[in-house]
């Protein structure tokens, strides 16, 4: 049995703004109908040549003036969504210009939930990240380091209670294959205690890896996108994905043509079972269901 080394928070320890958006929600969506997100923002650095991995590199370490518009344009991108996943965003050191990147797309997309998870502390030079945002009030919401070299985290979310409640969880994981399957593993036993999953980012491997032959094997997950993300300028490899479980009805998918990072961002529209959407709105105004 892998010992979880979770940092545990309520829903109200999801920050919420002080003027949350008038359309904040206290349960899933009454149409069942969830739109997804998941972008590796890579701290708001645009990267359009692998050459740019060096001549740029440096803005992993410092200001610099183009990072803002990119942020400008990822908050725009959020407002379509319910649930978003960020990964690779800086908590607030020199390189972000001490900006809170998970904070400050809530603000620009109008999210009055949001959690950052800080990954790897660097004080003043870096704080490594990873982020949710979401629309809906959470029930519950973990914080979970990974296993293997420090750096790496996932963040569970719940919606409602019991054995229909959706668990969302977030992920980075590692790119060494050994590493990962820890971290899955890990994972999987996160998810032991719920029917519903949603899991969102960037995985590092491709869907069949995830699917077949990782730790999720059992889960009979669903991967729905097959559109490379990676690099964003010519995308090659599907490294970035949200997996589902098989209950949940698949409405769209899609790889938005955004190359603002060096990964692509991965949507998806989903449409939940109604014992998950009437289980949730009972839980979350303090009634028993039948």
């Amino acid at each position: 049995m892998l010992r979880r080394r979770t940092r545990e928070r309520v829903a109200g320890a999801c920050v919420p703004r002080e003027n949350p958006a008038p359309g904040a929600s206290a349960g899933l969506p009454d149409d069942g109908r969830l739109r997804l997100l998941s972008f590796n923002i890579q701290v708001g650095i645009s990267t359009e040549r692998y050459r740019h991995y060096l001549t740029r590199g440096w803005q992993h370490l410092l200001p610099a003036a183009g990072r803002a518009t990119n942020l400008q344009r990822i908050g725009e991108l959020l407002h379509d969504y319910d649930v978003v996943a960020l990964q690779e965003a800086d908590g607030g050191s020199i390189r972000s210009g001490n900006i809170n990147q998970v904070e400050h797309l809530a603000q620009l997309g109008a999210f009055p939930y949001w959690y950052q998870q800080l990954n790897r502390n660097l004080g003043r030079i870096a704080q490594h990240s990873n982020g949710l945002l979401s629309r809906l009030q959470p029930t519950a919401l973990e914080d979970h380091p990974l296993p293997g070299p420090p750096g790496r985290g996932a963040i569970l979310m719940r919606f409602g209670e019991g054995q229909d409640a959706l668990a969302v969880v977030m992920m980075h994981l590692a790119l060494g294959a050994r590493t990962r399957t820890r971290q899955l593993a890990y994972i999987r036993e996160l998810l032991q205690d719920y029917r519903h999953h949603v899991l969102m980012g960037d995985m590092n491997t491709h869907a069949t890896d995830l699917l077949e032959s990782s730790p999720l094997r059992d889960l009979q997950l669903i991967a729905p996108q097959v559109e490379a993300t990676f690099p964003s300028w010519r995308p090659q490899r599907c490294l970035d994905h949200i997996l589902l479980s098989s209950e949940l009805a698949l409405e769209r998918v899609s790889v938005l043509p955004h190359p603002i990072s060096d990964h692509l961002p991965v949507a998806v529209e989903i449409r939940l079972p109604d014992a998950l959407r009437s289980s949730s709105s009972l839980a979350l105004r303090g009634e028993d269901p039948e």
